[in-house]
């Protein structure tokens, strides 16, 4: 199944979702030297975001947040890709800066739509999430 979806940062990038119906901030809420949810009372709570398929509603919190995305992508364990239902300023910023594939806006929820553990292809260029 071939979802469309609004572009947010361009790249592909395919493999495990990782879904979760709460924002994340990666701003104090993910560790950023080892991709790991800190965030006390996250449904991801000590869960790594490496290299996943990251399925989340928005990002929340500080500015700060994009840089975050940034040092975890120089650091080598930030998410492969995301997916948002909303994508917002500080999310998008730190997809662009990190050439984290991003799309958001498709035309299914994709916390409804995508489970986790499923294999997933983000075509961010095409703006589309492919299952």
């Amino acid at each position: 199944m071939e979802l469309k979806g609004r572009k947010i940062s361009s790249g592909v990038a395919e493999g495990e979702a990782l879904v979760t119906s709460q924002p994340i901030s990666f701003y104090g809420g993910v560790d950023a030297d080892k991709g790991i949810v800190v965030e006390k009372g996250h449904e991801l709570e000590g869960k790594s975001i490496a290299g996943k398929i990251l399925v989340f509603p928005n990002g929340k919190g500080s500015t700060v947040g994009s840089y975050s995305l940034y040092r975890m992508k120089k650091n080598g364990v930030a998410p492969a890709a995301m997916v948002n239902r909303e994508c917002e300023p500080i999310v998008a910023v730190g997809a662009i800066i990190s050439s984290i594939p991003l799309v958001d806006q498709l035309e299914q929820d994709p916390l409804q739509a995508i489970k986790t553990g499923q294999r997933v292809k983000v075509d961010g260029t095409g703006a589309k999430v492919v299952l």
